[in-house]
């Protein structure tokens, strides 16, 4: 058995059997040395898996250690894609490769166990990925921090909260579907944080499998520059391996796993298209790489290792995006995407990190990481980005930027600037957790006992005054009414809905006064029927849900004035209070997915003390319009004057002055109604076209782009969410079940005007209706 392993901070060293071995190890047929990580060579000269208790995953620390994994050989990974295109399969594979789990499941759980990082007993149910996991694995020379998201557009707040603190990520393609809905919306993500990415083909063994279309649509749709760095042996059920077309070289996948990993001559039948594809490789990297581009120019032909490098420059820069490909079910491929994960994915040390400085807003700090230090020598500071309630209390994963957080040392939460301890950090794999006496920078943790919220930035005394910029949360688009089934429920439904809510920033919960409902609100039906689900069976209450509800919005479509005057006397101290301004509609150049207030008031009319009240009453009549009774969005109010009395004016008087102007002025300014919008795609056989495309028609689907394969069809469509109830039951129907959409948020629009009409109808029912309760 080989010797105990040690880490420390983040850091893997070996003792001198371990060395030993790991150096022992060399190439087999030109196996790259970073294959042999986690194997051991066969009496074929080939390389298999080790037991995994022979894997340097010790936990343990050590003073004196020496070869510390320094931040150069760290990566933070995300695998990204669109539901069902193998992300959880992919990442099976990885962990089994690298000697992470002893065996493979499926992401079903068909044997009864399902994939390692579909832990929730939800997730092996359906199929599907709800929350992400975090894990860490070891490849070679590599330490790989490795989140798995979902692929559903309704938890895209997992892959949101992933991707800002990652450093690259897989983008993995179907090769059937090819860019499908949620792909955009991931590859906006990458743009939005800056993340280089890696494309993953996957399911090149499926009928209809293409990876030269799903080239062309990476190309054109995402508008990436991008070419493949390897080609298939084979296709569909006739794959047998790859061509690395940067060394060269045919890649083979043997053994009962795929683990036997084999280099040899390129098939004479492929040799052209290998240098086509090479030439075209080369040609795409010179576009974005200026020392590659002087070879070029020079018609000199690269060698790997510069290839190799003009490869990472480009990739790092996210001027270039390398693609790959292969099948993570017939284990064919994982182990190249790994190399190219090595070879072509930024360390922490080739990021820039910026902090905001709270004392000077404007300020912007780099934070240090040396890919040659441990980072032990700078102050600590860290993101908490995920938050989840376990049976041990909050568990909050961590992402550290910049020094070295130990255990029980005392750090600041910036955003409260309260001080606590750390009493236990984590790594995660799954929902195990090991424990750890310290994590270095650039690393992945996760910390017990610590009260915060997603989002904010801890930091060691001397960089108390640090903040990182938080991550993007997107606005729900559904709600539902939901109440406990029984009376004595309340406090489970309590404390479920306060734990959700908690960590998850997409899953809001309001109370309407008028309805005497809790409302809760997501990104879509299966959002919220997962939340449903959890609240039954983590917490014992059965729930009643409502019918869902629209995120409809109200707004002006034209500026109005306004000259209120709020007066109330009923004996001793009255209110009075006075504003005068404009209310106007926002333009999409504005941003109008949002609503505005702009103080221009000159003098001592109104004194500034009443000017936090006057804003939080428009915010508070903002959450209710006057048409359709749903919130107001993409409007600016204008204070521009008003009045007081010296004993009778309070913030209570001016708050309801700006409801009072509100309600006074609505109807003059042409009111008007935004509905959401999706952006949906539909995947279905052929044979059952005319049908599909007629019910889309109905449900006033534009459709704004189409793709026919060998097998299939495939539709892009803009659509109503409004429309969209009960389309996947009519979908299986009309394909007797062949037929897959998904929808993802795009952007609200002007409803038609019968949907208006429909919403003004059912709100002044509503009213009437509870006038006549309050009147009995």
């Amino acid at each position: 058995m080989l010797g105990a392993s040690r880490r420390f901070a983040g850091f893997v060293t070996f003792t001198a059997p371990q060395t030993a071995r790991f150096a022992a190890i060399s190439p087999v047929n030109r196996v790259p040395s970073r294959l042999a990580a986690g194997c051991r060579r066969s009496p074929f000269g080939a390389f298999e898996p080790v037991a995994r208790s022979a894997l340097p995953f010790s936990t343990s620390t050590a003073a004196g250690d020496s070869d510390k994994v320094l931040v150069e050989q760290v990566r933070n990974i995300g695998i990204s894609a669109h539901i069902d295109s193998g992300k959880t399969t992919l990442t099976e594979r990885i962990l089994f490769y690298t000697g992470r789990i002893a065996a493979m499941h499926e992401v079903r759980g068909k044997d009864g166990v399902g994939a390692k990082m579909d832990s929730m007993e939800l997730e092996r149910e359906r199929g599907i990925t709800i929350q992400s996991a975090a894990t860490y694995t070891k490849f070679g020379d590599l330490n790989i921090n490795i989140i798995d998201t979902p692929g559903h557009v309704d938890f895209t707040i997992e892959v949101e909260r992933a991707l800002r603190v990652l450093d690259g990520a897989v983008l993995v393609l179907c090769a059937v579907g090819g860019v499908q809905s949620q792909t955009f919306t991931v590859n906006r993500q990458m743009n939005r944080y800056n993340v280089p990415c890696i494309a993953f083909i996957n399911k090149m063994d499926r009928i209809g499998a293409s990876h030269t279309r799903v080239l062309g649509q990476l190309k054109e749709k995402l508008e990436h520059n991008a070419e493949c760095i390897c080609l298939p042996i084979g296709a569909e059920d006739e794959l047998k391996g790859l061509v690395d077309v940067v060394s060269m070289e045919a890649v083979y996948f043997g053994g009962d796993h795929g683990e036997v990993v084999r280099r040899a001559a390129i098939p004479s039948a492929m040799a052209a298209e290998a240098a086509e594809a090479r030439a075209a490789l080369v040609g795409a990297v010179a576009d974005a790489d200026e020392e590659l581009a002087e070879l070029f120019l020079n018609e000199e032909e690269p060698s790997v290792a510069q290839l190799k490098a003009a490869i990472r420059r480009a990739t790092v820069a996210k001027r270039f995006t390398p693609v790959m490909m292969g099948s993570a079910i017939k284990n064919c491929g994982v182990q190249t995407l790994l190399e190219a994960v090595g070879d072509y994915m930024p360390s922490p040390a080739d990021r820039t990190n910026l902090a905001l400085d709270k004392r000077d807003e404007k300020k912007k700090v780099p934070l240090r990481l040396d890919a040659k230090s441990d980072g032990a020598g700078d102050p600590f500071v860290g993101l908490a980005f995920k938050l989840e309630d376990g049976k041990y209390g909050q568990l909050t994963y961590m992402r550290v930027y910049q020094g070295v957080l130990r255990r029980n040392d005392p750090i600041f939460n910036t955003r409260t600037d309260s001080k606590m301890k750390t009493p236990r950090l984590v790594r995660m794999h799954s929902d195990e957790m090991e424990d750890v006496q310290a994590v270095a920078a650039g690393e992945i943790c996760a910390m017990f006992g610590v009260e915060c919220s997603s989002g904010d930035t801890f930091a060691a005394d001397a960089a108390r005054h640090l903040s990182m910029e938080t991550m993007f949360v997107p606005n729900p688009v559904i709600s539902l009414s939901i109440t406990p089934k029984e009376a004595g429920g309340s406090d489970k439904f309590d404390k479920a809905i306060s734990r959700f809510t908690r960590e998850d920033p997409t899953f809001r919960c309001t109370f309407d006064n008028e309805s005497k409902e809790t409302i809760i609100s997501g990104m879509g039906e299966l959002h919220l029927n997962v939340y449903a689900e959890r609240i039954k069976r983590e917490y014992n209450c059965d729930v009643i849900v409502g019918k869902p509800r629209v995120a409809f919005r109200e707004t002006l479509t034209q500026p109005v004035r306004f000259d209120y005057t709020h007066k109330k006397q009923s004996g001793g101290a009255g209110q009075f209070a006075k504003v005068i301004g404009k209310f106007e509609p926002l333009t999409v150049e504005e941003d109008n997915m949002r609503n505005d207030f702009v103080n221009e008031c000159m003098g001592s009319n109104i004194p500034h003390n009443f000017f936090a009240a006057i804003e939080k009453g428009w915010s508070e009549s903002c959450q209710k319009g006057h048409l359709t009774g749903y919130p107001v969005l993409g409007m600016r109010m204008i204070i521009q004057d008003g009045g007081h009395h010296i004993v009778d004016s309070s913030e209570l008087a001016f708050k309801l002055a700006v409801a009072g102007a509100i309600r006074d002025v609505w109807a003059k300014g042409a009111p008007t109604v935004y509905e959401p919008v999706m952006r949906a795609d539909v995947v279905i056989p052929g044979e059952f076209q005319g049908d599909v495309m007629a019910g889309l028609a109905k449900r006033h689907g534009s459709i704004i782009g189409s793709e026919t394969g060998k097998d299939f069809c495939s539709f892009t469509l803009e659509v109503p969410l409004n429309n969209m109830f009960g389309y996947s039951t009519e979908l299986r129907t009309q394909t007797q079940g062949k037929g897959e959409f998904a929808m993802e948020f795009l952007n609200h629009q002007l409803a038609p005007p019968m949907v208006i009409e429909q919403l003004k109808k059912e709100y002044e029912a509503e009213q009437k209706a509870r006038m006549a309760a309050k009147g009995r």
